[in-house]
């Protein structure tokens, strides 16, 4: 979160009171102000005390501990930016002591530390997301994925699908997928849905997908279709098991769902778990779940 002198503020710590409490205290507006406009950064603790939890929306017992810096230096801070907007891991160290930043690129996210001399955060570019076709299931994930922080790419050649496109924010391409994918450079930040149900267009973009880092790749269609496509990716297109293995589908959690925006909803929640390292439950699985209807009857 960014914090101007006269109120002014970009972004968030928690979404709740304590934004609110900072703002009154760096504007002068307590007399026990901790906030000085200039100084070595210092860290402010929160939801220490069960009143203080409770009066800041925290859960009982839980704590928040901000790090503060003042005057950050705007020149080290965009180039911080430039490097996310290019797709560039960064770490950003900052001494306690004084404020001095040291920033560098880096290979894989390292967990946040702290000791009495410095905090190391990592700053990884937004996660990306390549839908194929741009139907009315794709507008509802698109919408989705968008308000969870991605940056949505729709991929669909066929001119009448693109036409009917709502979805602002998006970019919509009209090269065929798997050239699509290829440039899209997938990386281990980046997922790829196939949503066309046109083996024609889906099996293209899978088949390039497959072969890269993305974390997720998967493609709308039936335990049927799903394995029909399976066979058809190995036998025509080369595609080893191994490879098969990454594949999710039926795509989502099983949840019930009938219209698209439900199965938006069911899609979205796998997409986060996975990116979120967090192993399902079987029973979550929609063919596991469809295979075995009584145990859901309730």
């Amino acid at each position: 979160m960014a914090l101007c002198e006269d109120g002014a503020v970009v972004g968030s710590v928690s979404g709740g009171c304590i934004e609110d409490d900072l703002i009154f205290r760096y504007t002068g507006g307590s007399e026990n102000t901790v906030l000085v406009n200039g100084g070595p950064p210092c860290l402010v603790r929160y939801g220490v005390t069960a009143e203080e939890a409770y009066r800041f929306g925290l859960p009982c017992g839980g704590t928040l501990e901000i790090l503060l810096e003042f005057n950050p230096d705007a020149q080290a801070l965009d180039e911080l930016v430039a490097a996310l907007e290019q797709g560039q891991l960064m770490q950003r160290a900052v001494q306690l002591d004084n404020g001095v930043v040291r920033q560098q690129p880096i290979d894989q996210p390292l967990p946040l530390s702290i000791d009495d001399k410095t905090l190391k955060n990592t700053f990884g570019p937004e996660f990306r997301m390549l839908l194929i076709g741009a139907g009315q299931l794709t507008e509802y994930v698109a919408t989705m994925a968008l308000f969870s922080g991605f940056a949505v790419t729709v991929c669909d050649p066929r001119i009448e699908y693109r036409n009917g496109w709502s979805v602002q924010g998006v970019t919509v391409l009209s090269e065929m997928p798997d050239d699509v994918v290829t440039a899209f450079r997938p990386d281990r930040r980046s997922c790829i849905i196939a949503l066309t149900h046109d083996p024609k267009l889906d099996d293209l973009a899978l088949m390039e997908a497959l072969l890269s880092d993305a974390f997720y790749v998967g493609a709308i269609g039936s335990r049927r279709n799903n394995h029909i496509r399976r066979q058809r990716l190995q036998e025509h297109f080369g595609i080893t098991p191994q490879q098969l293995a990454r594949l999710r589908g039926p795509i989502g959690v099983y949840i019930g769902s009938k219209s698209p925006a439900e199965i938006a909803v069911s899609v979205m929640a796998e997409v986060i778990a996975v990116k979120n390292g967090l192993l399902l439950p079987e029973n979550f699985d929609v063919s596991h779940a469809k295979a075995n209807p009584s145990e859901y009857a309730a």
